[in-house]
């Protein structure tokens, strides 16, 4: 639903309340499938493919997808490095 459109519901009324519940996990889902897209297109620059063959592509993809899930989980990886050095001093 376009933005203006589910702003426009009236949250008091039972039907447009579900309505906007709905949108609400479509969004949260949404956004959990795109934000990895968003890490190799700005974080790596992958915006435009450049037809290479297809085990080339596909490997560019997987290796650009394996570095774009160490970059969001970049914070805890940092965490557990911190811990682990703190363990060994």
């Amino acid at each position: 639903m376009r933005p203006g459109l589910r702003r426009a519901l009236d949250k008091d009324k039972p039907l447009e309340a579900l309505i906007d519940q709905l949108e609400r996990t479509k969004a949260s889902i949404r956004a959990k499938v795109e934000h990895p897209f968003r890490g190799i297109k700005q974080q790596f620059g992958y915006v435009k493919v450049h037809y290479r063959g297809l085990k080339k592509n596909t490997a560019q993809l997987v290796t650009l997808f394996a570095l774009g899930n160490l970059w969001m989980a970049r914070k805890k990886l940092l965490e557990v490095m911190g811990q682990v050095r703190a363990q060994g001093a």
